[in-house]
């Protein structure tokens, strides 16, 4: 089971995708990684959805990639008496931690670290930024705002402060339940929501070591200010552009997408787009022109994988918004233009004997017009770095190890196989070759590029290029 693109499809699994036969449907119709959201569900729903991604990985002989995503702090607004207010553009409202029902001139705020962190000008925005208010004065457990754009605001709705960087951890108590139940069921990535520093994704990995790769959302314009150094901790990037879009202007959120796949493109961190990709297909069963072109921007600029997120949790045709999401990526790919401005922007290798190899690899392909790149990868390093070059041709993950096949699904160009490891340069020759055929990717005189490392088996010893035909045994 090929797929005949090289960027991934994750898609979230809700109500509308959680029987077996839908859920084999989907990944048919070509999702890689499946998205589990911990912000709704509970464990025992995840993991009969995880049992039944693994019982279909086991059927087709394919690894699937299973991402977590933690839901992050939740910040809102307390109750008001009558369930609902109408705020007036211009009128005061008074914040505070007092727990009793609000009304139109005051309402709980029970963050006691907003009100550490805000200052005289700070902006807040409620209900998805619906209503807006900015802060004129305040103390340690209250702020007086004006109401900048007045609007109805009802119990419990969420809030967003765009030029705050708030003193608080991405994992909530529920995050660290929720993230040690993904751990002991499987998760091969977990996606750390809130992301506002380098310090938290350091403080998710140390918690998670080597068990899962560590995902980093960025929706806080705050994030922006550290991302080189984010990207560089992060085993993966998401532009989640559902608050990020809320938090800043909506002109800035295009400009801020590609400035995150350009950074994440050079570092060789994997990056997914994610939200509202394809919206309209909740309800309809086909999309709009400007969300294709929204999804296949994002595969011109580079992106690793492009994400579904109601369409296929929610929505009421999750076949419908895989399939035509894997024709649009395909479609870029056969684009003329689209070889053009992936070998325009390819990084230059860095000085590692890996990096190197790496490259050599893609141009080698290039020259020669091989069938595929075989890497031989003990931690997926070797393939992550091929995948960078974005080279012309599949790129075949050859992996002792179950976990990192499901890891690089997630990667572009990869195609993991779980293979034994070998000993000898022969025995590595011989299995390239039988992989490439057996799986689809070269048929009889086709050549490969083989890559790996001696002493074979051990991590970060890429040090070997060979050029080999498939020839009849």
């Amino acid at each position: 089971m090929r797929r005949n693109r090289k960027a991934k499809i994750l898609a979230t699994l809700g109500p509308s995708s959680t029987t077996p036969e839908v859920i084999e449907r989907l990944f048919r119709a070509g999702v890689d990684v499946f998205r589990l959201n911990f912000s709704h569900g509970k464990h025992e729903d995840h993991k009969k959805r995880y049992d039944i991604i693994r019982a279909i990985e086991a059927k087709t002989g394919r690894p699937i990639g299973v991402l977590a995503d933690m839901q992050g702090p939740k910040l809102r607004v307390g109750t008001f008496a009558a369930g609902k207010v109408h705020l007036d553009t211009g009128a005061t409202l008074r914040l505070d931690l007092d727990p009793a029902p609000g009304d139109t001139r005051r309402v709980n705020l029970p963050h006691p670290e907003i009100f550490a962190a805000i200052r005289p000008g700070s902006e807040l925005l409620l209900d998805d930024g619906k209503v807006r208010i900015q802060v004129e004065r305040n103390g340690p457990d209250w702020a007086e705002t004006k109401v900048i754009t007045g609007g109805d605001l009802s119990d419990h709705k969420g809030l967003n402060l765009p030029n705050v960087t708030l003193p608080i951890s991405p994992l909530t108590e529920k995050d660290r339940a929720d993230l040690a139940y993904a751990l002991g069921m499987g998760a091969d990535w977990i996606a750390l929501s809130f992301v506002q520093r380098p310090e938290d994704v350091l403080e998710a990995k140390n918690i998670i070591g080597s068990r899962a790769l560590v995902m980093s959302k960025l929706e806080k314009p705050a994030a922006f200010e550290h991302l080189d150094r984010i990207v560089e901790l992060s085993d993966g990037v998401m532009v989640a552009r559902g608050d990020l879009g809320v938090e800043c202007p909506p002109e800035t959120v295009p400009i801020l997408q590609k400035r995150v796949l350009r950074a994440c493109r050079n570092a060789g961190t994997p990056v997914v787009v994610a939200t509202q990709m394809l919206d309209s297909m909740v309800h309809a069963p086909t999309p709009t022109r400007a969300e294709a072109s929204d999804v296949a921007t994002a595969i011109f600029d580079g992106a690793d994988a492009v994400m579904l997120s109601a369409e296929t949790a929610s929505g009421e045709y999750p076949i419908e918004a895989v399939t035509i999401m894997d024709r649009i990526v395909q479609r870029v790919e056969e684009d003329e233009q689209y070889g053009t401005m992936r070998d325009a922007s390819r990084p230059p290798p860095e000085h590692t004997t890996r990096d190197a190899i790496c490259s050599a690899a893609q141009l080698v392909a290039h020259t020669l017009s091989v069938s595929a790149i075989v890497t031989f990868t003990s931690s997926g390093s070797t393939t992550l770095r091929t995948a960078r070059e974005r080279p012309q041709v599949p790129v075949i993950c050859l992996t002792a190890s179950e976990s990192v096949a499901r890891r690089m699904a997630l990667v572009w160009g990869a195609h993991s196989v779980i293979a034994h490891d070998v000993r000898s340069f022969n025995e590595m020759v011989a299995m390239a070759i039988a992989v490439a055929q057996e799986q689809g990717f070269a048929k009889l005189r086709d050549r490969i590029v083989i890559t790996a490392g001696v002493p074979f088996g051990t991590s970060g010893t890429t040090n070997i290029l060979r050029i080999a035909v498939v020839e009849d045994h």
